[in-house]
């Protein structure tokens, strides 16, 4: 019986009390710790982030710069070239083949049709909310084209 140990009941009780007893002293205090915050965690990175993004606005600002000197050396002016200059250059290059769609001849709208569309429109110009004064007489003027429309008889073709 090499090797194996034999423990007596009052050994096995004692070790089951002993257990217990541990168990419940650690239980509390085995709470784990409060993570920390994504700031204090990773704090050696904030000092390199900052001066990654003080060296890219460096260097975007410097190009900028570069960029800005380059065309004044030319005596070009960045902000407008005189309408004079530009209107010959204009002329030649709008010389392109244009190309043309033949016509396409809609059927005249019945009379009946084009009365009701009048009336339609009428309707959805109702509905309009006016934002100031000026627009509220457009819309006015419109809607009394189409009631004169509408109370033709004959409908002129448009």
């Amino acid at each position: 019986m090499e090797g194996r140990v034999i423990f007596t009941g009052a050994q096995v009780t004692q070790f089951q009390e002993h257990q217990t007893k541990t168990q419940r002293v650690s239980s509390p205090s085995a709470m784990p710790p409060p993570k920390e915050s994504f700031a204090r965690r990773y704090k050696f990175l904030w000092p390199m982030l900052l001066a990654v993004n003080l060296a890219v606005g460096a260097y975007l600002f410097v190009q900028t710069k570069k960029k800005d000197e380059h065309i004044k050396e030319e005596g070009a002016t960045p902000v407008s070239i005189s309408p004079a200059k530009t209107a010959p250059i204009a002329e030649k290059t709008l010389h392109t083949p244009s190309i043309t769609k033949p016509v396409k001849l809609w059927e005249p709208i019945p009379e009946d049709r084009q009365c009701e569309l009048f009336k339609w429109i009428l309707e959805e110009k109702r509905k309009i909310k006016p934002k100031d004064p000026e627009d509220k007489k457009h819309i006015d003027e419109e809607k009394a084209i189409l009631k004169q429309f509408i109370r033709v008889k004959p409908i002129p073709s448009i």
